[in-house]
């Protein structure tokens, strides 16, 4: 934000704060017992980013994502991969089709990546092949068939799916392509009184009709609002660190990340912890990003960007141990005075 757009007042935070309140609330009465990972979910959308939602089966990952598509009220298309997906398949085509004249000629019949948000599910089923068509669409969000570029709806997002523990028949995602998921996010088991009530409340574990209650025109406002949330120096000073000591080399890398991480994270991470930070305090109804939003995002953005050592493997190291130990390293505030305010003791006597 430059200094000279205004911050936003309370008086236009508020609107904007109760309306993702109560999609939140919405979420929550559909799926029950996943009130962070929603608010996590909302936090990557709202934030232009792509999501990728990665737990065993049956523990809700489709459903949620389906859910958010109806909540939105977005144009919603979903693509079941599968080892024989081709990228037409994804992308569209163009086909011969005769015209009224008789003639005939190429005609571009788009995929279903030309959508607001796109269910990729279960994406590491696809072959790396039909994984690269994805990348042009994440990133740059346009397609380029034969030569010609087509822009992609505006917004557009990927939520994808994962199953992290079935091996056969999948391709682990690229590092070039994780790159591009502003959230990797985690779907746990249920608790058992979560249990008890989808058993008891939910004939077939059928989940309620959403309400459509966040149009397009209003997700086009909150973007613009986010423009204007002030990101502080000292919270971009944060980031910055947090980011550049994930990498073992760094002086600044806390010994667990020297031990157990060959490659850090890229840039594209501190920018998009800065964009999620944003979000997360505009939820909260402030005008500016705070430390604690930070933090709060920092694990969802990290945990598929740090590349583990085999010696994590053989000490049964995992992610979210390393992360943790990141943010308890890396101070908020760096409490060393520079060199040049430090004075000796005959300067600071008074005259």
């Amino acid at each position: 934000m430059s200094d000279t757009t205004p911050l936003l007042t309370p008086s236009e935070i508020k609107p904007l704060a109760d309306q993702i309140g109560g999609l939140l609330k919405e979420l929550d009465r559909i799926l029950l017992g996943r009130k962070e990972l929603h608010r996590l979910v909302v936090i990557g959308i709202l934030s232009r980013g792509h999501v990728l939602l990665e737990g065993v089966p049956g523990v809700g990952k489709t459903a949620l994502i389906k859910a958010l598509g109806n909540l939105f009220g977005l144009t919603f298309n979903r693509v079941q991969f599968t080892p024989d997906l081709m990228p037409g398949d994804i992308l569209g085509t163009n086909i011969l089709q005769e015209t009224e004249n008789r003639y005939r000629e190429m005609v571009f019949q788009p995929g279903p990546v030309f959508t607001n948000i796109l269910l990729a599910d279960e994406i590491n089923r696809a072959s790396p092949k039909t994984q690269s068509a994805l990348l042009e669409a994440m990133q740059e969000h346009s397609v380029t068939l034969l030569g010609q570029t087509r822009p992609l709806p505006n917004p557009f997002f990927v939520l994808a799916s994962q199953n992290p523990i079935e091996l056969e028949g999948t391709y682990p995602l690229p590092e070039a392509q994780l790159d591009r998921f502003l959230f990797k996010l985690h779907v746990e088991m249920p608790t058992v009184n979560v249990l008890q009530e989808i058993i008891t409340s939910r004939r077939h574990g059928t989940p309620p009709e959403p309400q459509t209650i966040f149009d397009a025109e209003l997700l086009q406002q909150f973007f613009a609002s986010l423009k204007r949330v002030f990101l502080p120096t000292a919270v971009a000073a944060y980031i910055a660190k947090l980011v550049t000591a994930t990498h073992p080399n760094s002086p600044d890398a806390p010994l667990i990340v020297r031990d157990y991480v060959n490659f850090g994270a890229s840039p594209r991470a501190a920018i998009a912890m800065a964009e999620a930070a944003r979000t997360t305090a505009l939820l909260a109804g402030r005008p500016s990003a705070g430390f604690e939003d930070v933090r709060f995002v920092a694990a969802p953005v990290l945990n598929h960007r740090l590349l583990l050592g085999y010696k994590a493997r053989m000490d049964k190291i995992d992610i979210k141990i390393i992360l943790k130990g990141l943010l308890e390293s890396v101070k908020e505030i760096d409490t060393n005075l520079p060199s040049d305010i430090h004075l000796d003791h005959e300067t600071r006597k008074s005259p």
